[in-house]
């Protein structure tokens, strides 16, 4: 069992979690993540571990709660425990000195790129953060990231904060030499964000690296469950990746992947809310 010392709401539905974790929080490298379960029974979660203090053998983790199963982790309150916490998985971020970073995280993906942009601004890289969200409410960890970065620019759907539009009106104004040029990009957020992020440094080769959030079973690349076309070649997310040549995805098989068991997710959303307004009946009479 592995006990939540902290849970936080950082953002609508998104929550910081610091979970004791000891060898974990020993062993682990910037990019890596951990498989969670609640209890016995229940979904495997792969999340990134944001941060660790191997002092205190603690990891952070931030977590969306949009299904049932990530609802009922972040639904744990502090001083109680999870079942599982295995890890760190996955490879390490590879650190080198690029010079200036792009580092662009949107929505949730923005708690992932946080472990990516520390590392790379300790690697003596400077670090220029862009966060993606649909409005202001939405957006986190402007503050955290700030910490390390040269700036931070704050892109929303509506306006309310940042420039109006999507991370990749930022990003033209980067390689465009309107703001600081990126010698490396890294993103992380939604497939269609990465995508685009993908074909507009192309043409200038400029190296983009991605992080994928594919299905995910075991985590050891035994299942097969979490594969991506790289290259043209057959990689597993959880013993390959999670971090891959952006310019080298195939974005569209991953897109198909990631839509397989939505109908499946849907439903058990469903029946979950039906089961808790049953439960407020019973207690009513």
């Amino acid at each position: 069992m592995f006990k939540i010392i902290s849970n936080e709401e950082v953002g609508p539905n998104v929550h910081r979690l610091v979970v004791d974790a000891p060898r974990v929080a020993k062993a682990r490298k910037p990019g890596q993540f951990v498989i969670v379960r609640k209890t016995d029974g229940t979904e495997r979660i792969p999340l990134t571990i944001a941060d660790a203090d191997a002092a205190a053998g603690t990891i952070t983790l931030f977590i969306q709660a949009v299904g049932v199963s990530t609802r009922a982790i972040v639904a744990t309150p502090a001083g109680e425990s999870l079942r599982d916490v295995a890890g760190p998985l996955g490879l390490p971020t590879h650190l080198q000195t690029w010079g200036n970073v792009a580092c662009i995280g949107g929505g949730v993906g923005t708690a992932v790129l946080y472990p990516l942009a520390k590392a790379l601004a300790q690697a003596g890289n400077k670090v220029y953060t862009v966060i993606g969200a649909r409005s202001a409410g939405q957006v986190i960890l402007a503050d955290e990231l700030g910490e390390f970065s040269e700036e931070v620019f704050i892109a929303t759907e509506d306006g309310s904060s940042g420039r109006e539009g999507l991370v990749t009106v930022i990003l033209a104004d980067m390689l465009a030499g309107e703001l600081p040029k990126p010698d490396a990009v890294f993103a992380v957020g939604p497939v269609p964000m990465m995508s685009a992020i993908a074909e507009m440094t192309r043409p200038a080769a400029i190296p983009t690296i991605v992080s994928l959030n594919a299905i995910m079973i075991d985590g050891t690349g035994m299942c097969g469950g979490c594969r991506v076309t790289i290259g043209g070649e057959t990689k597993f997310t959880c013993v390959d990746g999670p971090e891959f040549d952006a310019h080298q995805v195939d974005f569209a098989g991953l897109r198909n992947r990631l839509g397989m068991y939505r109908e499946h997710e849907t439903d058990a959303l469903h029946k979950c809310k039906l089961d808790q307004q049953l439960d407020e009946i019973k207690e009513a009479d």
